[in-house]
């Protein structure tokens, strides 16, 4: 398979995280999960963890091939066109949270989300970088980190940094309202909430300026040029860690140049592989993944609130059971036990949706979200 892109690289990175992405968000059991395919608790980082700053880095870095024609500026033209995509992704973010809309408290709505978020990222990154001379994004995404680094120590109450008293609970409360918090985490407290969405445009903009240096740089020397700035990110997220720890779930100032530092030492590696030594064989797959990546990821989630929430029967017990776990207990777990059961589950569902991204893709169906 052959892209239209100038790096296949960069489809192929998108691919890998929309597949990752469907594999932690679709586990047989929640569980029955291995470590590295679950969140850090709290501080700390997994490699469950990189998979949504890496998706947020390639937006940025899409971002900027994608402004090139109108010339990286903001203009009517690209106005209009941001706007309508930021609203059309935080639109369906909201419509998979209220699905199915008829048997749904609204009352309790949670209004955040992945896609709300990345909308929003997208849309106010978009607006920076189109306003701003590239020259300026550095120290703007610096200033951001700082101010959102001053937000958190001092707005909090008790431990700045603790789940339960860091300031991002009352911002997101005061806006959203309480009742439209996630609670996953056992409070009202929203990982994808408002405040900490703050620095995640700093991941996009990380993402962009990594854009423009591929553009600037000939082909040999971009791997380079990445992997140095990506050891640089990671060592100042990894120093700035040892004061404001790193954090997925606020998102904190030492995680995005963490994540963002480690993001584009993959793209680095990946670029000089697939572009400069042409090991693309193997590529074809992501490839898929990567070209429609929102529409797919937003069917798996559709799909998997359908299995779970609307196929459902009464059981032998006379218990409810719905299809997504009847799925994991009588297919997966006889075939492959709990764990691995579980893991056999979400790559199952990778294929699935892999033959629908293919059937679009061999029809060069691409549905731009």
């Amino acid at each position: 398979m052959k892209t239209t892109q100038r790096y296949l690289a960069l489809d192929v990175l998108r691919g890998i995280t929309i597949a990752a992405m469907i594999t932690v968000n679709t586990p047989g059991s929640w569980s029955h999960i291995y470590a590295p395919l679950r969140h850090a608790a709290w501080h700390g980082c997994t490699p469950t963890d990189l998979v949504f700053p890496f998706f947020l880095f390639v937006v940025g870095v899409s971002m900027f091939f994608s402004f090139s024609k109108y010339g990286n500026q903001l203009n009517r033209e690209s106005l209009v066109r941001l706007s309508r995509r930021t609203v059309l992704i935080f639109a369906i973010g909201l419509f998979l949270n209220s699905f199915p809309q008829w048997s749904k408290d609204f009352s309790q709505l949670r209004i955040m989300g992945v896609l709300q978020r990345i909308a929003l990222v997208y849309g106010f990154a978009s607006l920076i970088v189109l306003s701003v001379q590239k020259k300026y994004l550095p120290y703007i995404g610096g200033i951001i980190l700082l101010v959102y680094w001053g937000i958190i120590y001092f707005m909090g109450t008790g431990d700045p940094y603790s789940l339960e008293s860091n300031a991002t609970i009352p911002f997101d409360r005061m806006i959203l309202g309480e009742q439209h918090l996630y609670r996953g985490f056992g409070i009202p407290f929203d990982p994808e909430g408002l405040l900490s969405t703050l620095p995640a445009i700093v991941t996009a903009i990380l993402g962009y300026l990594a854009g423009s240096l591929i553009k600037q740089h000939e082909k040999l020397q971009v791997p380079k040029q990445l992997v140095l700035w990506g050891i640089a990110g990671v060592i100042g997220g990894l120093v700035w860690g040892q004061f404001f720890p790193i954090n997925k779930a606020l998102w904190t100032s030492s995680y995005v140049l963490y994540t963002g530092g480690l993001a584009s030492i993959f793209l680095g590696v990946l670029v000089w592989i697939i572009d400069l030594k042409h090991y693309q064989k193997w590529t074809s797959f992501f490839v898929v993944f990567g070209m429609n990546p929102l529409f797919i990821f937003a069917l798996s989630g559709l799909w998997a609130i359908t299995i779970s929430r609307i196929i459902r029967w009464e059981g032998r017990n006379g218990e409810m059971q719905n299809a997504y776990s009847w799925l994991y207990q009588e297919v997966f777990v006889p075939l492959a036990g709990p764990l691995n059961g579980s893991l056999l589950f979400a790559l199952t569902h990778i294929v699935f949706f892999w033959f629908i991204g293919y059937v679009l893709y061999k029809k060069k169906i691409f549905i731009k979200v």
